[in-house]
């Protein structure tokens, strides 16, 4: 397992990226990240922190919500690919896990995960095979496989759009708030499949991600976001024992739980913001 997750060769390189929607709204500023291979990438913050955003400014999805990168830079194996159709970062290995899940509801799960291998020219047994990997991490959906999606559960749905991503080889994975709407057993189970997957399958993740406890714990490397701008970084070790994380994310200090609205902690909050 990585240390740091900054110890390995760079895959995806954000460098210093502003995106703004509408042409009006500022929502990322200033944003630079590194993924490394074969590392999972925490990238957290609450609600509105500008996570999504960050993501689909990677996948080129920004466009189909008026939304567009106006500085800086996104490289992939050092190549800047923040002008390709989303279909050509796929080909390159790169496939975003969106928020809210997104199967094919009127397919059954076998179906939604084969559209996965859409892309692949390497023939039936290859794809065969891979879904069978898949169950093999996936049990629930082999037993669930011939069932409708739309009437699956939130876990299985979510289990199903990750397995999908699997299917067309990735390299990276593009994971958006793979907690959203899970029980807590669930979100321990997918995390717990994540990082199968990256151990086993060698695939790198970047994960946004509002359970900044669970995140942390499966992540080798962390970005906090606040308001568009990255605040804080490190190894995610690190993360959960700084105070500021522990008290504004992980809801304790050495004082013990505190309220966002406490003013010691607010102004405490926007020195390390500023």
């Amino acid at each position: 397992m990585l240390d740091t997750g900054q110890t390995k060769e760079t895959l995806l390189e954000v460098n210093n990226i502003e995106v703004i929607y509408n042409h009006v709204i500022l929502v990322l500023k200033g944003v630079s990240l590194s993924v490394p291979k074969g590392g999972i990438t925490a990238l957290l913050g609450g609600n509105g922190a500008g996570k999504t955003t960050t993501l689909k400014a990677v996948s080129n999805l920004l466009r189909s919500e008026r939304g567009e990168v106006t500085k800086g830079t996104i490289s992939y194996r050092g190549e800047r690919v923040q002008d390709l159709n989303p279909s050509d970062l796929v080909k390159k290995g790169v496939i975003q896990v969106m928020e809210g899940r997104h199967c094919f509801e009127h397919l059954t799960v076998e179906e939604n995960l084969l559209t996965g291998a859409y892309t692949r020219g390497d023939g039936r047994g290859a794809i065969a095979a891979d879904l069978e990997m898949v169950y093999s991490y996936f049990p629930r959906l082999k037993e669930r496989r011939k069932s409708q999606s739309g009437y699956t559960s939130g876990g299985e749905q979510q289990m199903t759009a990750i397995g999908r991503a699997l299917m067309s080889r990735p390299e990276t994975i593009l994971l958006d708030e793979p907690s959203m709407g899970l029980a807590p057993q669930l979100v321990e189970q997918i995390f717990e499949i994540v990082k199968s997957v990256n151990e086993q399958e060698g695939v790198t993740f970047l994960l946004a991600e509002q359970n900044t406890n669970v995140a942390l714990r499966y992540a080798h490397y962390g970005y906090i976001l606040e308001s568009g701008r990255i605040v804080m970084d490190g190894p995610a070790a690190e993360l959960r024992e700084n105070p500021d994380v522990k008290e504004f994310y992980l809801g304790v200090s050495e004082e013990g739980r505190k309220s966002f609205r406490d003013v010691r902690s607010y102004r405490r909050r926007k020195r390390w913001l500023s």
